[in-house]
């Protein structure tokens, strides 16, 4: 999320944020952009399963504001941070544009990935306070099993593809629709409802509520979503590569 760097080099880089923002306001975009994303995740499923016991009413529910709510936050933060809100999405970037002077760098990754991890978290908590639930319980919701590990490598490498594949076309401009629809079909179509980041799936272990995951699972879940990143940017290397051919004659 976010709008690539004109210069890259190796790899179109997704991150877009501007040299010229500060990282400390970079840092602090990525934090509460991914407190609010998990808010919305946490507090849409908490307040789906007040309204209905139909599941997939309950699912309908979660992933459309889901999808609302990431676009917005893209659109709103991008511009700052390049709106990661995601480890995987961090370290894609930083690999692909290693090469480049002015690409994401190691510093930043440092500083990016905590804040990342602790404005989930905060969001879990925010979403339970705002319903009355208890501030941090630890979900019981297991999902070890490995159909929802396979559902998060592809739901992961279907997003960093995407993300990947809209920087090296220079259609970042759309990523705000691109990215949360995606997510959307993805909450549908994949077994695992496409956690697909690591910091959100740290966060959701915090609330023992729809969208929870059982502190058990969410090794795993971590350990495929990375697995997905790499095949999601070996997939866009092997997919958009005659962009870089073109772009160097």
């Amino acid at each position: 999320m976010g709008d690539a760097r004109p210069d890259a080099t190796d790899a179109e880089p997704l991150a877009a944020e501007p040299p010229a923002v500060p990282l400390p306001n970079r840092v602090a975009a990525e934090l509460v952009g991914t407190a609010a994303l998990v808010a919305v995740v946490v507090g849409s499923g908490i307040q789906a399963t007040e309204l209905t016991q139909d599941v997939g009413l309950q699912l309908l529910a979660n992933s459309l504001a889901t999808v609302f709510g990431l676009g917005v936050l893209i659109l709103l933060l991008g511009p700052v941070s390049g709106a990661h809100f995601n480890p995987v999405v961090t370290l894609a970037e930083w690999w692909s544009g290693r090469k480049d002077p002015q690409g994401l760098g190691l510093r930043e990754v440092a500083a990016y990935v905590p804040a990342q991890i602790v404005g989930a978290i905060a969001g879990a908590i925010l979403a339970d306070a705002m319903f009355g639930e208890q501030l941090v319980n630890w979900s019981t919701h297991d999902r070890s099993a490995g159909h929802l590990l396979l559902g998060e490598v592809v739901a992961t490498a279907g997003l960093v593809l995407l993300i990947f594949g809209l920087a090296r076309t220079e259609h970042l401009r759309f990523a705000p629709v691109a990215v949360a629809s995606y997510i959307g079909a993805a909450y549908w179509f994949t077994s695992s409802t496409s956690f697909a980041n690591p910091a959100v799936t740290i966060g959701r272990a915090f609330t023992d509520t729809f969208a929870g995951i059982a502190p058990s699972s969410v090794p795993g879940f971590i350990g495929m979503q990375l697995i997905g990143g790499a095949v999601g940017l070996a997939l866009a290397a092997l997919v958009f590569t005659h962009r870089r051919t073109s772009g160097s004659k």
